[in-house]
């Protein structure tokens, strides 16, 4: 509005009256402001003036003047505030963030169009259409410009962050702050977001992502009970409907809301990479991935959130998929991050499968893509997702059918074992490879002594120090730690004697494992028989 120069029509001091009727209506069109603060702005007994001028277009403007400078102006009744006024309050507005080269563009006039919006960690506010907004820019908190939303904040997500975002209606360097002493704005350091709120996409049920995310197979100990486990998950695809629903503790999924958030926040990443993005993309500033790709790839009844996620910043969360070799992150200017590079072929794993996930996702992906055969219910048809997960090289071209127990035994065969151990108070923890189990054996020593070796009890999180102790009392024999023999960072027991039978009511029956996970328990000495 005020891009080119405006016509000057009358400059006069307010009366007081109109003082006071300026501070009301101040005070309603920005409640935000104290009552402190607006006496202020519109100070009691300095110089106020009220110009009324034309801009170059013809619109008829009111300037209120304090101490040199426009602090206000009126258009078609509506009462905004310049950036001089925004300096000293500028949490006045809900404030948008873009780049510097940006400004050059709106100080010419131009509106301010939403690709060009740097999304925070925190998330756009919340605004809606026709809502009073200002603009700052990357690394400062002192708004540039205000504007008027061309629509809700809502909308401006489900768009994708594309079209126009805002009406511009005065910047810093344009005519209206020229009318004034021309100073710089101050620096204003940006606020560190709280952890509380931004956007992310929910897992359908159905697998419809790549089968290869299944690629951990394992066990599940919790409280002595061990769970057969397979998989890793990678989130399938969802739908690109965007309508907004936050996640709730009340929702049909039993997760916290901070997992289920970390869920919906890689789920909306991999499906942006998937789907979205482009190698002729790259560089990629990691705002606009967030903006306008992952956003977008919310499902329809959820709404990505960062700071409700484990996260809380979009920083954080990249820097981790940095650690999990999926993308490289390098900062090309200062203060700006860009996503450099991507590893498309990454296997994108996840959270763990137990073995009854796996056969649900496979047995729905089959009946949601219809590759259940319609003669032989007993048969599946393969098509190239599933060809390429379980079929050998030479079997591409050959096998196009399998019986339901050959699919998911092959599925199953396919995937990398691990165990996850879970006590009480304490967070459970996944580790790769078999659950090997506790191991105890005889042996001879010196002078035809038996002794019996206990191994493998850190695994399932006993001290070997502490058990050694126990037994040493309880079987009034001497006992020893020493590392294990072959295996790294491992300690065995050896007690004197055959003293399987105290360690079997040990392990057993006070600390509850499962029999199936103690090995060498037939070694116990018969009763009556000399040890």
């Amino acid at each position: 509005m005020f891009a080119k120069a405006f016509r000057v029509k009358s400059n006069t001091a307010i009366k007081g009256s109109d003082r006071r009727k300026l501070r009301a209506d101040v005070t309603a069109a920005f409640p935000t402001l104290g009552t402190d603060q607006v006496s202020e702005l519109i100070p009691g007994k300095e110089d106020l003036n009220i110009v009324k001028l034309y801009a170059h277009k013809g619109d008829a403007v009111t300037v209120y003047m304090s101490g040199g400078n426009p602090i206000l102006f009126e258009l078609e009744k509506n009462l905004y505030p310049t950036v001089y006024t925004l300096w000293s309050y500028p949490d006045l507005l809900p404030t948008f963030t873009t780049w510097p080269l940006v400004l050059e563009k709106l100080v010419g006039g131009a509106d301010l169009m939403l690709p060009g919006l740097v999304v925070p960690p925190a998330g756009l506010p919340q605004v809606q259409k026709g809502d009073l907004c200002a603009i700052a820019l990357v690394g400062n908190r002192a708004p540039m410009a205000i504007g008027v939303a061309t629509m809700s904040t809502v909308e401006m997500l489900t768009s994708g962050l594309k079209g126009r975002g805002f009406s511009v209606l005065h910047t810093f360097q344009d005519h209206l702050w020229r009318s004034g002493d021309k100073s710089s704005p101050p620096s204003i350091v940006p606020l560190v977001p709280d952890p509380a709120d931004l956007n992310e996409e929910k897992v359908d049920p159905a697998l419809q992502g790549d089968l290869r995310a299944l690629t951990l197979e394992g066990e599940e100990m919790e409280n002595g009970e061990v769970h057969q486990a397979h998989g890793e998950k990678s989130p399938p695809e969802a739908s690109e409907d965007t309508s907004v629903r936050t996640l709730s503790q009340d929702s049909k999924d039993s997760k916290p809301l901070q997992e289920q958030m970390d869920e919906l926040l890689q789920q909306c990443f991999l499906h942006a990479l998937k789907c979205r993005v482009k190698k002729a993309d790259l560089p990629l500033l990691t705002s606009t991935l967030l903006g306008s790709h992952m956003f977008s790839c919310c499902p329809e009844g959820q709404q990505l959130d960062i700071k409700k996620s484990s996260y809380k910043k979009l920083s954080k969360f990249l820097q981790h998929m940095q650690q999990e070799q999926i993308i490289q992150v390098k900062e090309l200017s200062k203060g700006v991050e860009s996503i450099v590079s991507v590893d498309w072929k990454h296997p994108r794993k996840g959270s763990t499968l137990e073995g009854r996930e796996v056969r649900t996702i496979i047995i729905d992906y089959a009946k949601k893509n219809d590759l259940v055969d319609a003669n032989n219910k007993n048969l599946v048809k393969l098509d190239p997702i599933l060809s390429d997960c379980i079929l050998e090289k030479n079997e591409q071209h050959t096998v196009t059918k399998l019986p339901w127990d050959c699919l998911l035994s092959r599925c199953l065969e396919k995937l990398q074992p691990a165990y996850q151990m879970t006590f009480p108070g304490k967070d459970p923890v996944v580790k790769k490879g078999k659950i090997y189990p506790i191991d105890i054996t005889l042996a001879q020593r010196a002078y035809n002594k038996k002794v019996t070796v206990v191994r493998n009890l850190e695994t399932y999180g006993l001290d070997p120090s502490s058990v050694a102790a126990i037994l040493q009392q309880r079987c009034q024999a001497s006992t020893t730690v020493t590392p294990a023999p072959g295996a790294k960072d491992s300690l065995q027991v050896q007690i004197q004697g055959n003293q399987v039978h105290h360690l079997s009511q040990l392990l057993l029956e006070e600390y509850r494992l499962p029999r199936k996970h103690i090995q060498g328990l037939e070694n116990a000495p018969k009763p009556g028989k000399k040890k």
